[in-house]
């Protein structure tokens, strides 16, 4: 009989890991949503032309990386590779910049890209993504900055880095793409390289060969080259986060691997994680919302990988989340007694505390190593004898972690257990 596995390239987190995993996930969003940023959910496909104009047909993410079919009506569809141009559409579609401005919008889930699998770098990635459209201004930049800053610090991570840059606007980018290319002809490059000074050369200054890096030392730089408008909002940004407390580095070669990145540019590093060493990034998009069909509006964002910071907390030690499944582990000894503690269960979940109850057929000694298994703080124990006394019926709740017993009468069971458990 044939044996599955999952995907090559997909991880997977199943108990204990996937608490950690979950707490990773939470500690992420948390700080979108204390700054009043809403909830989306996304499509997990969308129209393959979405992302080839919003994401940019020569990116490595368009032309090689995207799960791209076509469903039974004969329409492209694409698995997302990436939030941003999702939640640009769905702004423009159900008319949300009509509202109050910034839209801002938070969303977490797995994203999709065909590359080849190694440590960090997968086919299905899990990534958590804020949004603000609709408002220039550069304390939103520093804004969606902080929040990741805050959500990386809220787990204890500390061997990270902030690179930051400006990559210019439509007004002061054309000149120095001009500059740029000009250099690059120069050089000893494939046709490949080549092929991508003529599209997109700032993407050559990203290009980790040797051989290239070699030759860019000279290369201009966009920093050194912004306009007085560009070259103001950047140093507005840098001072809030200076005031925010937020610690980055200039990063003038910065280049992310997406088309729409205007201005603000960045990306969190973590030394820890080898060749696959970004965490997260982002930048404003201050054209994708027209290229998309909508109004002229800006944006700025972030996509956090969830994975990756996962495997940064794992590279620094940290422990996170809570791997125990539940509060209280129930043991009862007998049909009888398990049926009177199937109901305790459903009181005790009705206020908050999380239950399991030994099933099948196990006797104490089994029922009890479960219970240590769960992660339990305690213990409830009931036997047929117990329920001789119907006037008060009464257990054993014993501290899993010191041993000690003592009865409980099962109609003052969810009061003690909240008590012992605040």
């Amino acid at each position: 009989m044939t044996t599955f596995q999952a995907p090559k390239g997909v991880p997977e987190y199943y108990p204990p890991a996937s608490a950690a995993f979950l707490a990773v996930r939470e500690a992420l969003a948390a700080p979108a949503r204390r700054a009043g940023y809403g909830y989306i959910e996304l499509p997990v496909f969308e129209d393959t032309g979405l992302f080839v104009r919003g994401v940019g047909e020569s990116t490595d993410v368009v032309s090689k990386e995207m799960y791209t079919f076509n469903d039974r009506g004969g329409r492209s569809l694409s698995l997302r590779p990436e939030g941003t141009a999702g939640v640009v559409r769905a702004v423009i579609e159900h008319g949300l910049e009509r509202g109050q401005l910034p839209v801002k919008l938070w969303y977490a889930g797995p994203f999709f890209r065909a590359e080849a699998p190694q440590f960090g770098r997968y086919r299905q990635l899990q990534q958590v993504g804020v949004e603000a459209i609709g408002v220039d201004d550069p304390a939103l930049d520093a804004e969606v900055v902080a929040i990741a800053d805050e959500g990386y610090r809220s787990l204890g991570l500390q061997r990270y880095r902030l690179d930051l840059t400006s990559l210019g606007c439509a007004r002061c980018r054309p000149a120095y793409r001009q500059r740029l290319q000009e250099f690059l002809g120069g050089l000893d490059l494939d046709a490949e390289t080549r092929s991508r000074v003529a599209i997109n050369p700032l993407r050559v200054l990203d290009d980790k060969r040797d051989e290239v890096q070699k030759q860019l030392v000279d290369a201009p730089l966009m920093l050194d080259h912004l306009c007085p408008e560009c070259a103001a909002h950047f140093a507005d940004v840098k001072g809030h986060l200076d005031a925010l407390s937020v610690t980055y580095q200039l990063a003038p070669r910065l280049v992310r691997g997406l088309d729409y990145y205007t201005r603000t540019t960045f990306e969190f590093v973590h030394e820890g994680l080898g060749a696959q060493s970004g965490i997260g990034g982002g930048g404003r998009y201050d054209g994708l919302m027209a290229d998309l069909g909508g109004p002229p509006l800006s944006g700025i964002g972030f996509g956090l990988g969830t994975d990756r910071t996962y495997l940064a907390c794992q590279a620094e030690g940290l422990e996170v989340g809570d791997p125990a499944r539940c509060d209280v582990f129930l043991v009862p000894i007998g049909d009888r007694a398990k049926a009177r503690l199937v109901v305790v269960a459903g009181e005790l979940r009705r206020v908050g505390v999380r239950v399991d109850l030994a099933y099948g057929s196990r006797g104490l000694k089994g029922a009890m190593k479960a219970a240590d298994r769960s992660g339990a703080r305690y213990a409830l124990i009931l036997g047929e004898r117990d329920l001789e006394e119907p006037a008060r019926v009464t257990g054993q709740l014993k501290d899993l972690a010191s041993g000690e017993q003592q009865p409980i009468a099962l109609d003052a069971v969810v009061d003690i257990v909240k008590e012992k458990l605040s």
